[in-house]
Order: structure tokens, then C-alpha cells, then sequence
């Protein structure tokens, strides 16, 4: 199976930039979107159902804001919206399907914004899911988490630590909170498979960031640890446009 993970920023900004079209010669198995910034009611069928997959929608209350999906191949047993608490639910920032063999979630996670204000409530939504993903471990789930995460985790992963260390998406308490998710037995799939630096999923549009590839490493596939026997292959997609961010994969025998 091959997973794929990818911020759009804009499912209809990055539909006339030819994204169906990459998606049919990728032929992902599962494709996981991050910040489509629409509701369902505002999209064409193209967008909704493309050819061989079902689609899911998390969409925010707020128009044009946040919202994930997922393209699967297969059906899923069960898809959940959000994690159970309405102050992140309204964001549209979490999908959850249940497939034989594992469960995935799709997660936009929360950026601490502008002067960092909003790294409160981005602690609060990791806690949350930590939590929620536990639980679902504790009766014996094994668990595929893929998204945004919004923070780099240590020095290796952007390319201007010392520059962004008291900025969100590399503060002390984010990365710590990574360091902690890992901990508790989770695998950064792309750092199993590769140790170096200078590998960026995100870089900055207003600053001309991509060009000279100053970027940042925010989005992840993490499995559990019962599934690395069967993790084959853990890769970015650099050269993917369209969108601020490029696409993450996993291939899982």
C-alpha cells in the first residue's frame, strides 16, 4: 500500500494546477489532505469523486479555513470526524478511518500563529490526541498518524534553527511534546530510513523560501512500532508543486 500525505493549502487552488492529474500517476493507495480550506457543498465532482476513490471531508465551521480529507481505494470499516471536543472539532482538523489493519488518522494540526498566541491551543490539540490515540492502542490498535504536525522536530529538520528558536513551529515545549509523542512508542517513519539533514516538506511562500530550499520538515507519517516490519520505504516528494508544502509517503507491505 502506498500512503500519501500532502497540505494542499486550497483543494480548489490546487485542482487548475493540474493535482488530479499527478494524483492518477501517483496512484496512491490512501491520499490524505491537509488545509483543503472548502466544505463539500462548495466542491465539483471532479473534486469529490475522482475516478477509483471514496472521498471524506472534515470541513471547519469557519469558511475558507483549516478542513482535511482523505481518497481511499478501499472503504474504510468506520470513519470518525474530530476528536471529541468541540473548541477543535469546529476547526475540521481530524479524520479517523478504521481500516483491517490499522487506523489512520489524517490530522491538520494547529499553527501557534503570529506571535506565537495560539501555542496554547496548540498544546491543548496535541495533548488531545495523544490521548485519543492511547486509547485506541490500548485495545490493541495499530496506528498509521499522518498531517501537518506544524512543528520541526529537532535542528536537522530546517534549515535555519538558531534563527527560529524562540518562533512556533520550533519552540522548546513544541519539539518537546514531539520528543514525548516518540517516546510513547511512535516511529517518525522518514527519520527510520533517513539520518541526515537538508530534507523540508513546507517553506515559506513570502519569502522566495523554496528556490533556495529554506525549509522546514513539519510533515510526518508516525506508525507504531508493530508496524515496522512491515514499513518498506519512507520518502518526501520534493519536486510536487502547488501548494506551500510538498507531499510525504510511506510504502506498507
Amino acid at each position: 500500500m502506498k500512503l500519501i500525505s500532502f497540505n494542499v493549502n486550497g483543494i480548489r487552488a490546487i485542482e487548475k494546477k493540474g493535482f488530479f492529474d499527478w494524483v492518477s500517476k501517483e496512484n496512491p493507495d490512501i491520499l490524505a489532505l491537509q488545509e483543503t480550506k472548502a466544505h463539500p457543498d462548495q466542491l465539483t465532482e471532479t473534486i469529490l469523486k475522482p475516478k477509483g476513490y471514496t472521498s471524506y471531508w472534515s470541513s471547519a465551521e469557519k469558511k475558507g479555513y483549516s478542513g482535511v480529507a482523505i481518497y481511499t481505494k478501499q472503504i474504510p470499516k468506520s470513519v470518525v470526524e474530530g476528536l471529541g471536543i468541540l473548541e477543535f472539532d469546529s476547526e475540521g482538523r481530524t479524520l479517523i478511518a478504521e481500516y483491517d489493519d490499522f487506523i489512520l488518522f489524517n490530522i491538520y494540526y494547529p499553527n501557534g500563529s503570529t506571535g506565537n498566541k495560539r501555542v496554547p491551543f496548540k498544546m491543548r490539540f496535541y495533548d488531545a490526541f495523544l490521548d485519543k490515540a492511547e486509547s485506541l492502542r490500548k485495545k490493541g490498535k495499530s496506528l498509521i498518524i499522518c498531517g501537518d504536525v506544524n512543528t520541526a522536530h529537532t535542528e536537522i529538520d530546517l534549515a535555519r534553527p538558531k534563527e527560529n528558536a524562540k518562533n512556533t513551529g520550533f519552540l522548546p515545549e513544541e519539539r518537546a511534546w514531539v520528543t514525548k509523542f516518540i517516546e510513547h512508542g511512535y516511529v517518525d517513519t522518514f527519520r527510520h530510513f533517513t539520518k541526515e539533514g537538508g530534507h523540508y516538506s513546507w517553506w515559506d511562500y513570502y519569502t522566495g523560501a523554496r528556490a533556495r530550499d529554506v525549509g522546514w520538515r513539519i510533515d510526518y507519517f508516525f506508525i507504531t512500532k508493530d508496524l515496522l516490519p512491515r514499513l518498506k520505504k519512507a520518502w518526501i516528494l520534493k519536486d510536487v508543486m502547488g501548494s506551500d508544502h510538498c507531499p510525504v509517503a510511506i510504502e506498507i507491505k
